[in-house]
């Protein structure tokens, strides 16, 4: 059996906002603390790993003692607070420039065109809640057969239709069409196909799915995989890196068939990285400003934890972090500019390490490609060795 390090991204549990978070509107924003609010919040793993010893979370520690693991934060050096920059950082890439975003909407010659090769008009064409779009535009949807084209705050371009009118495959072909015309000054970091069915005011299905650039550059994905290493993406990892650098991967319906599916892959005896991203805390929580939902999600996560950490052999490292934030107690729904968590643990890490504040997410990519003892060729720097045992 060889290394495995399992790399887990609580999509959105930022820890509080980053020196450059009022040029966002983000100042003020803490997502975990937000959560924390909520009746049924309790983390007592993730807290002896050391979750609420970090800057940011300190508030929230009810003990005493070591932690088990180490424990760090990381800023956000890329422009931007989307879930492909965020994931693209952890993997190597600094983005200069934050993807296009367009909150008056999608110019009409792009539409123009979409509509063309797709055949069918548009609706809506806003930024827009997702819950909400179909709400206002569902019942004319169904009527016309027309598309509900919207955006939101990050750089995306999604397309809601219920299946009874426009059957998944078929929603999937167009967001393909999409993905092909969203380039250039058009380059939205995600085409998305948001299903949804049943009567008014209908619901969204799990069967969404995401079309995401391809990274601009190489990624730990793309160095470990040409190395000879499994390359294993469990939810929207797969989607968020366009399928490169991915050796197998497996698509989910939400947090808990993630962490089902995070579990089983620590019977396997793989020799590699395991990169799941759990996103209901950002899809069904941040985005909706539900804290009560947000907070039992992060519960229900901890909770199953020790499932995983039974399974770590003596080589294998976890790594537990985030992408952004998405603070369900502000006004705002969209995402936040924050800093975001690292907890590390393994049979060969450390207790008690304080990681410190880590100039970039990077520096958890380039951490894993050290892990495999291979050294640059990523933005980032290796806290391997403060990890390791004396």
């Amino acid at each position: 059996m060889g290394r495995r390090v399992f790399l887990v991204v609580l999509d959105s549990v930022g820890i509080g906002a980053l020196p450059d978070a009022d040029l966002y509107g983000d100042a003020g924003s803490n997502t975990l603390a937000a959560a924390a609010t909520s009746a049924g919040f309790s983390m007592p793993n993730m807290e002896r790993l050391g979750l609420f010893e970090i800057e940011g979370a300190k508030q929230l520690k009810t003990g005493n003692g070591t932690p088990e693991g180490a424990y760090g934060r990381a800023k956000e050096a890329s422009k931007g607070k989307d879930t492909t920059i965020g994931h693209w950082e952890i993997a190597g890439i600094i983005s200069e420039r934050p993807l296009p975003t367009f909150p008056g909407g999608f110019p009409q010659e792009l539409l123009i065109e979409f509509s063309e090769r797709t055949g069918r008009k548009v609706l809506c064409n806003k930024p827009y809640s997702g819950t909400e779009v179909i709400r206002d535009y569902g019942k004319e949807h169904m009527e016309t057969g027309a598309l509900i084209v919207y955006t939101s705050a990050d750089s995306v371009f999604q397309i809601a239709a219920h299946e009874a009118v426009v059957p998944v495959e078929e929603l999937y072909r167009y967001c393909e069409i999409a993905r092909e015309l969203c380039r250039g000054i058009y380059g939205v970091g995600r085409v998305i196909a948001r299903p949804f069915e049943g009567e008014y005011p209908f619901v969204r299905t799990p069967r969404r799915h995401d079309y995401s650039l391809v990274p601009p550059e190489r990624t730990m994905l793309n160095i470990l995989a040409d190395s000879g290493y499994d390359v294993i993406g469990v939810g929207k990892i797969n989607d968020i890196f366009a399928g490169s650098g991915i050796t197998e991967f497996v698509r989910t319906s939400g947090n808990e068939e993630g962490i089902e599916q995070m579990i089983s892959y620590g019977d396997r005896d793989f020799n590699g990285l395991c990169f799941v991203n759990l996103v209901d805390f950002d899809s069904k929580y941040g985005h909706r400003n539900d804290t009560e939902g947000y907070g039992a999600a992060l519960s229900y996560f901890d909770a199953q934890l020790p499932r995983l950490l039974a399974k770590l052999k003596e080589d294998d490292l976890l790594i537990i972090t985030a992408d952004h934030g998405c603070d369900p107690a502000t006004p705002s729904t969209d995402h936040s500019r924050e800093y975001v968590p690292i907890i590390v643990t393994g049979p060969g890490v450390e207790k008690g390490v304080n990681l410190g504040t880590r100039e970039c997410f990077a520096d958890t990519g380039a951490t894993v490609l050290d892990w495999f003892g291979i050294f640059g060729g990523i933005a980032g720097s290796s806290y391997r060795s403060q990890l390791l045992k004396k």
